[in-house]
């Protein structure tokens, strides 16, 4: 079965368990499906609070082992693209309005941008059909 490959965004200014929070409410919000299990590395950001909340949303936090990024490689290969399709091309002022940007980075990547590991439907797409829309 092949996964959506759906992402959320947002910008931090800091790493803080609040922070990470906020964001994993911020996902829950976003899906339309429940999330069971969400992975993380062993930042101070995803400790004892952050594991709580997520617990009290009825989800597992699963740590990768230290030192081995490539068993995180879904959300790897997302900061790549991140990378080489929003931020490379930003120019940086003063005015930008990066959350904003941000935003639409993140509706285009989920709705207009065509996966070709999905035959060139978007992740959107992809999702719709895994719950029979």
């Amino acid at each position: 079965m092949r996964k959506s490959y759906i992402c959320a965004l947002k910008v931090y200014h800091r790493h803080t368990q609040a922070n990470a929070i906020d964001f994993i409410n911020y996902v829950v919000g976003k899906f339309p499906f429940r999330i069971c299990t969400i992975q993380t590395d062993r930042g101070h950001e995803f400790q004892a609070l952050f594991h709580w909340h997520v617990a009290d949303l009825g989800m597992e936090q699963v740590y990768i082992r230290p030192r081995t990024p490539q068993l995180n490689s879904k959300v790897e290969r997302s900061h790549r693209t991140d990378k080489e399709e929003f931020y490379q091309l930003l120019t940086y002022r003063d005015d930008v309005d990066l959350e904003k940007k941000l935003a639409a980075w993140e509706g285009f990547y989920n709705y207009d941008r065509p996966y070709g590991a999905h035959s060139g439907k978007t992740p959107y797409e992809v999702l719709r059909e895994k719950l029979g829309q």
